[in-house]
């Protein structure tokens, strides 16, 4: 996992829990990394989990509720640190869908040995995206997160329902996204 998310994570928890609760967790993780991250590096994402669990403990905020406020930052942040990839999309649904074919070719060249998700667009209405979510890492409250914060940034509001599955291919999180309130995105 490329150590921008490591950064942000870190300044996340700074943002939101003081510097002292950024120590408290990297000391009582034992970290390979030793918690020093720089954001064109790589690292395991086991290290990110293991922060996740000791935000959770600390706090006593559920991983999944912590990892979807970071991911709803995360979203904050990328929007600020790479207008581009939003401004050439007017709706969320089109940004979305733009993830494989244009964000992650443009993440691939800046970063090579970036391992990426992947996103299938599986149907598409006026008022509703469903798509899958395949990672290894398997960090589907992340996205969802990142999901609704993007929606933010789109001036909409959406339900994000999370289905996991078990498929041959492994497993794999169906995102039903639907635009809450009377507000539609024209497909």
């Amino acid at each position: 996992m490329k150590g921008i998310v490591f950064t942000e994570f870190l300044g996340f928890v700074a943002q939101r829990y003081g510097e002292d609760a950024v120590d408290d967790i990297i000391e009582a993780s034992a970290l390979p990394s030793g918690g020093a991250y720089t954001s064109v590096g790589t690292y395991n994402h086991a290290e990110l989990v293991t922060l996740c669990d000791a935000l959770a403990q600390q706090t006593g905020v559920a991983v999944p509720v912590l990892v979807q406020a970071f991911g709803f930052h995360l979203s904050g942040s990328f929007a600020r640190g790479y207008p581009a990839f939003f401004a050439r999309c007017s709706h969320l649904f089109d940004f979305l869908e733009s993830i494989e074919a244009h964000i992650h070719k443009e993440v691939q060249k800046l970063y090579p040995d970036a391992e990426l998700p992947t996103f299938t667009v599986l149907e598409r209405t006026a008022s509703r995206l469903v798509l899958d979510y395949r990672s290894p890492r398997q960090m589907g409250d992340l996205a969802v997160g990142l999901i609704k914060g993007s929606a933010q940034h789109f001036g909409i509001q959406v339900r994000v329902d999370p289905q996991a599955h078990d498929t041959a291919d492994g497993p794999m999180v169906r995102f039903v996204i639907d635009v809450a309130g009377d507000t539609s995105i024209p497909v």
